[in-house]
């Protein structure tokens, strides 16, 4: 694959002038760089992750990401000032699947998978419409078992990814589960 490929295909394809993408939704990172769209009204799923990667690239204790489609997102503005970083062989290339972040602002934008992305609602711009922040949220929490703060919330929490892993019981705390110092962090 040419160095530039990458822009002629979905995710970072831009719909111009495109009577099929109707945008609904509008978002950006924190400097304002990278901007786009979403044409879907609700995501395909959204969860909480709690995983040690998320937590440290995200620096926080856990991320709220939205799956769409790649063909569901048009970049309006700065799809050239993307970086992507790949976790397990720790490369800045464009190898799936990978974290995408503003280059300039470091705003985490999305992970590109194999077949989807998963966005993050924080960055779109719901303007105070409660009905349409509904609809992205999340419907469970996975890698509960690698938590460093209790969310005593009702859902679903699995120890690894949903429906592949076990439940936890709602109410666990972490000083029931192994201690922090001796879980396994992921790599």
């Amino acid at each position: 694959m040419s160095t530039d490929e990458w822009k002629t295909r979905p995710p970072y394809a831009i719909h111009k002038n495109d009577d099929e993408f109707h945008a609904l939704y509008e978002g950006s990172c924190h400097c304002g760089k990278v901007s786009y769209q979403l044409s879907r009204e609700a995501p395909l799923a959204a969860k909480y992750c709690h995983c040690t990667t998320c937590q440290t690239l995200h620096g926080a204790p856990f991320q709220w990401a939205a799956i769409f489609h790649k063909e569901d997102i048009n970049f309006t503005k700065g799809h050239h000032d993307l970086v992507w970083y790949e976790s397990s062989e720790k490369t800045t290339k464009h190898k799936l699947p990978c974290k995408i972040t503003c280059s300039y602002c470091r705003s985490p934008i999305m992970d590109e998978g194999r077949n989807m992305i998963l966005l993050y609602p924080s960055l779109i711009h719901f303007k105070g419409d409660k009905e349409a922040m509904k609809k992205f949220e999340p419907s469970c929490h996975m890698f509960y078992s690698q938590r460093v703060v209790d969310i005593n919330d009702g859902k679903p929490k699995w120890t690894g990814l949903n429906d592949s892993s076990d439940l936890m019981e709602e109410g666990s705390t972490i000083s029931d589960d192994e201690p922090a110092s001796k879980r396994k962090r992921d790599n």
